[in-house]
């Protein structure tokens, strides 16, 4: 058995760094032709440039803020101009922690504008195209803090146990079109975010707490997201695989 992407056209949002530029890098060796999304603007030129360059067939970066209406719109208005979307990763999200009394409400607004509505507004798009070519797999990149929760967590928590929910929703409305839709909930993992934000103490503190005793590295999660993307994946459809070394279940 093989995953094989060739002939597929795939969008992974948030695909610049961390989680989601391994996707978008491990579906470009599989074959796929890309649609990708950022957010800086000036890294969005030059890598188009780049694609230009190496005369990929498609592979198209998009300068998106998905917590800017109009940003947004721009982009759902791009995509729906493509024949065909096959599989869609949404993966772009953003967190602000702070105890529930003394969060913003312009956070509460972003993080839901991008962690929640903008992939159910993603999802809207590009299920027309999946139905109407009676092909698509879609994964939505929910979290560990979608199954359970902690302290400052609130509003990222509420995102994505609604990320879970649109999940569940969309893979039943869908699946008699050839279309699947899943979530997959990473828990810790070893990206550059990570070890800019946690001091080395602090990621051995976490990583005691894992029953593989260590963070996942991107790859690891990558693997799992690029099955459920796949043509290998013929009935597996409204799921959430949890990929944490463990940690949920301690």
């Amino acid at each position: 058995m093989k995953i094989d992407f060739q002939g597929r056209t795939v969008l992974v949002t948030g695909a610049t760094r961390g989680m989601g530029k391994q996707f978008a890098d491990d579906f470009a060796k599989l074959g796929a032709d890309l649609i990708l999304t950022g957010t800086d603007k000036n890294k969005i030129d030059t890598l188009n440039r780049e694609a230009k360059s190496n005369k990929q067939s498609l592979h198209k970066y998009y300068a998106v803020d998905f917590t800017d209406a109009e940003s947004t719109k721009k982009f759902i208005d791009a995509i729906g101009a493509y024949p065909k979307i096959d599989v869609c990763i949404n993966n772009a999200g953003i967190n602000r922690i702070n105890f529930i009394d003394e969060t913003l409400l312009t956070d509460w607004k972003d993080i839901l504008s991008a962690n929640l509505e903008a992939p159910f507004l993603i999802t809207r798009a590009v299920s027309s195209l999946m139905k109407k070519n009676r092909y698509g797999r879609i994964v939505n990149i929910a979290s560990i803090f979608g199954v359970i929760s902690k302290a400052k967590r609130s509003v990222y928590s509420t995102t994505k146990f609604g990320l879970r929910g649109l999940t569940t929703t969309s893979a039943i409305e869908l699946a008699p079109y050839n279309v699947l839709v899943n979530s997959v909930s990473p828990g810790f993992v070893l990206t550059e975010l990570t070890k800019s934000i946690l001091t080395e103490e602090e990621m051995k503190s976490l990583s005691s707490q894992v029953p593989i005793g260590r963070f996942a590295e991107p790859d690891e999660i990558s693997r799992v997201v690029l099955f459920l993307a796949s043509s290998l994946n013929t009935y597996l459809t409204g799921q959430n695989i949890v990929v944490d070394g463990g940690f949920v279940d301690v």
